[in-house]
């Protein structure tokens, strides 16, 4: 078995350094500082992303609308165990997607649209101010 101190090279020469543990030490903080850095900006945003993804794939019901990886944009018809079905244009053609193929829900349908009665409401107040 290879060990540690020979993965890391030989020792300075007798006249530049003493080769103490000091400088073994150094070395293995700075590999671990590396390591550390490589992990707060690739992988922890990357399993971050990929959960919040994973929350809005399993939040898909009908009638949400998506848009796919691919651009495609349309309306959520049936959502079935792996895949979904999406009505793309008003005449009834449809396309199954796998749900990992969804790459977006768009805000529009997540949140609820106002009622005709709270719009009649606020135009009955602006006319009686005027």
């Amino acid at each position: 078995m290879i060990s540690l101190p020979l993965l890391m090279g030989a020792p300075a020469s007798a006249s530049g350094s003493s080769g103490s543990p000091q400088g073994s030490i150094v070395q293995i903080g700075m590999i671990v500082a590396v390591f550390a850095v490589f992990w707060l900006l690739i992988i922890r945003p990357q399993r971050k992303k990929q959960k919040d993804t994973q929350k809005m794939i399993e939040a898909i019901k009908k009638g949400d609308k998506v848009t796919s990886i691919g651009g495609i944009r349309g309306t959520v018809k049936n959502v079935m165990e792996s895949s979904v079905i999406v009505e793309v244009d008003n005449k009834g053609a449809t396309l199954e997607f796998t749900k990992s193929a969804i790459g977006s829900v768009d805000a529009a349908s997540a949140a609820p649209a106002p009622s005709k009665k709270a719009n009649s409401d606020e135009s009955e107040d602006s006319s009686e101010k005027k």
